[in-house]
C-alpha cells in the first residue's frame, strides 16, 4: 500500500484572513495551517491524517478528509455553492500562484466539498489521490483523453460496460486511438494484443453484467512486464470488497453514482491513483470542466459515512438471493462470483472481501416476453437502470441497454433474451426472496 497516502483535503481555512496578507503569527512557513487545523488537544490536520490511516474502514468513511472543526461549528460539511473564491489582496493571490497556499480559486478547478470527498475516497481506496468527475463516464473519458494520444493503443477485456466500449471504439478512434478487445480473463490473448503502441490495459472486476472476476496479480504483472499502464473499473466491487491499488494497478475507476453514493440520488465518478500520474488528468479536467455540483458532493459525502454498513447488507443480500436463485427450478443459470458455480469464484474469493449486491440470471426455457413478465411481476424492485442504491432495482438488459443492437451483436456481448439483472438493495433479504419467488411462480 502507498505510504504517503493523503486523506487531508480541506487545508484552507477561510477564516484565517489576516495571514493571507502575509502577516505571520509564528515563525513557521505554514503557521496559518498549523493554527487553524490544530484541534483542542494540539493535533494538527497532518497528524490526524496519519492517525486515521491506522483506523478501520467505517472510521475513515466518517472522518477522512474532514476538518474536526468546520465553519460555524457545523458537524456536517457546509455546502459551498460559490463558483469563484476571492482573494483579500494581490499578496494573498501571489501566495496562491506561488504554491505557498493551498486553497480554492475557481469552481472548475475544485471546491471545498469536492476536496473533502476526494480525500475521503482516496483514503478508502488506499490511493495517494482521487479526482472526482460529474459521472463515471466523464471519469473514464477524462482519464483516457489525458493519457492517450493519436497512434496509441489500448487493450480491453471484452466484458465491460457498453458505454465504455462505445466511447473507445466509436469516439477515441476518431482521434487516432486504437482499441483492441480480447476475451475477458484470457491473458495470453491480451499479451498477444500488446505492441509498441500499447499504452493502457483496461478491465472491470467484477465485470458487468457477467460478474467475472479478473486475476489482478496477472493483470498487473502483464502491465509491468510490458511497461503499460493499467486501469481497473472496480465499480461493482467497491473499495470495501476490493482495492486494486493494493495489487499495483495504476488507476482505479468508480462510478460513484452506484455504491459509493448509495442512494440513487446523485451522479459522480472518480479516478484514484498516484499523484504524479494524476497531475495531467486533473489539469485536463480543469479545462474540460467535467466537475460536479456542491450539492452532489454533499450527498456523496453523506452517503460515504454509511458506506461500510450498506455494503455489509448488500453483500449479505446478494449472497442469499444468488443462492436462492441458483436452486430455483425456473432459473437456468446465475452469474454471481460468490457462488462456487461461477467460473471465476476462486479468483473472486481470493481477492474480494464480499461479492456485492448485483446478480444476473437466466430464466429457463423463456423468450424475452416471458422474461419480461417476471420483471413486471416483481413488487419490491423497481424497473430501472443503474445499481448500488439502497432500493433494489431490476431490469432486462436486452430491453434496457441493448435493444438497438442486432441479435448477433447481443450474442457477441453475452446478452441473452432470457437474462435478468437485479441490484439487491438493503431491504430485508427474506422479503426480496419471497418477492422473487412469487414473480418466478406467477409468470
Amino acid at each position: 500500500m502507498p505510504t504517503n497516502m493523503s486523506i487531508d483535503s480541506d487545508t484552507n481555512n477561510l477564516g484565517c484572513d489576516e495571514n493571507n496578507e502575509g502577516e505571520k503569527t509564528s515563525p513557521t512557513e505554514d503557521s496559518c495551517l498549523d493554527q487553524t487545523l490544530a484541534h483542542h488537544d494540539g493535533e494538527t490536520h497532518i497528524q490526524m491524517t496519519e492517525r486515521l490511516r491506522r483506523t478501520g474502514f467505517s472510521t475513515q468513511s466518517v472522518h477522512a478528509g474532514e476538518k474536526r472543526q468546520k465553519a460555524e461549528g457545523s458537524i456536517s460539511a457546509p455546502i459551498f455553492t460559490a463558483s469563484t473564491f476571492t482573494f483579500d489582496s494581490t499578496d494573498s493571490l501571489m501566495r496562491f500562484v506561488d504554491g505557498k497556499e493551498d486553497r480554492d480559486e475557481y469552481g472548475r478547478y475544485g471546491t471545498p466539498n469536492e476536496r473533502t470527498c476526494e480525500a475521503k475516497l482516496a483514503a478508502l481506496e488506499g490511493a495517494e489521490e482521487a479526482i472526482i468527475y460529474s459521472s463515471g463516464m466523464a471519469a473514464i473519458v477524462g482519464l483516457l483523453m489525458s493519457r492517450l494520444s493519436s497512434g496509441d493503443e489500448i487493450v480491453f477485456f471484452d466484458q465491460c460496460y457498453h458505454r465504455s466500449r462505445e466511447f473507445c471504439s466509436k469516439h477515441l478512434s476518431r482521434f487516432g486511438v486504437v482499441t483492441r478487445q480480447v476475451p475477458t480473463g484470457d491473458f495470453d490473448a491480451m499479451e498477444a494484443a500488446i505492441n509498441e503502441n500499447t499504452k493502457m490495459l483496461v478491465s472491470e472486476s467484477p465485470t458487468n453484467p457477467h460478474l467475472t472476476a479478473v486475476d489482478l496479480e496477472k493483470f498487473v504483472a502483464l502491465g509491468k512486464s510490458s511497461e503499460v499502464e493499467t486501469l481497473i473499473d472496480a465499480t461493482l466491487a467497491t473499495p470495501f470488497n476490493l482495492r486494486p491499488i493494493d495489487y499495483g494497478v495504476d488507476f482505479v475507476l468508480h462510478s460513484a453514482t452506484k455504491y459509493l453514493g448509495g442512494h440513487n440520488d446523485l451522479l459522480a465518478g472518480v479516478i484514484c491513483g498516484r499523484s504524479d500520474a494524476l497531475k495531467p488528468v486533473r489539469s485536463l479536467r480543469g479545462i474540460l470542466g467535467s466537475v460536479n455540483s456542491a450539492h452532489n458532493m454533499y450527498l456523496l459525502e453523506r452517503g460515504l459515512k454509511t458506506f461500510e454498513l450498506r455494503m455489509q447488507r448488500h453483500n449479505e443480500n446478494g449472497q442469499r438471493i444468488a443462492e436462492f436463485l441458483e436452486n430455483h427450478p425456473r432459473v437456468e443459470r446465475v452469474y454471481y462470483p460468490g457462488l462456487k458455480s461461477h467460473p471465476t469464484h476462486e479468483i473472486a474469493a481470493s481477492q474480494m472481501a464480499g461479492f456485492g449486491g448485483l446478480i444476473t440470471f437466466l430464466v429457463k426455457d423463456a423468450d424475452w416476453k416471458e422474461t419480461s413478465r417476471i420483471v413486471d411481476a416483481a413488487k419490491i424492485p423497481r424497473i430501472a437502470p443503474s445499481l448500488g442504491g439502497v432500493e433494489s432495482l431490476i431490469e432486462q438488459p436486452l430491453v434496457m441497454s441493448y435493444y438497438h443492437c442486432t441479435p448477433q451483436e447481443r450474442e457477441s456481448f453475452g446478452i441473452y433474451d432470457n437474462m435478468i439483472r437485479m441490484s439487491c438493495g438493503i431491504e430485508n433479504a427474506d422479503d426480496l426472496i419471497a418477492d422473487l419467488k412469487q414473480a418466478l411462480n406467477a409468470s
